[in-house]
């Protein structure tokens, strides 16, 4: 299984969406709240080449975006593959 982490906020309803939607595929992930700033927010901006909406999605330390990313992955049967999932 592939290594999942999810920079998040606690009031973003894209968050919750990308991680209910991990959690029904049985997808363990390290989420990282960023929703007070400091060290994480910053480490989120540098890993995603400056992006500072979330979430901010990584498959094994690959950015792959937000939750309309990780949805149109699945769409296109790409999200599998990348998480290990047969």
């Amino acid at each position: 299984m592939a290594n999942v982490e999810i920079y998040t906020n606690k009031f973003c309803g894209y968050c919750s969406r990308a991680k209910n939607f991990l959690k029904k595929k049985g997808v363990e992930f390290t989420e990282h709240d960023v929703g007070f700033g400091g060290d994480k927010r910053s480490e989120m901006v540098e890993r995603t080449g400056g992006r500072t909406s979330v979430p901010q999605i990584f498959i094994d330390d690959k950015s792959i975006g937000g939750c309309d990313d990780l949805f149109e992955l699945d769409m296109d049967d790409e999200l599998d593959p990348l998480l290990g999932i047969e």
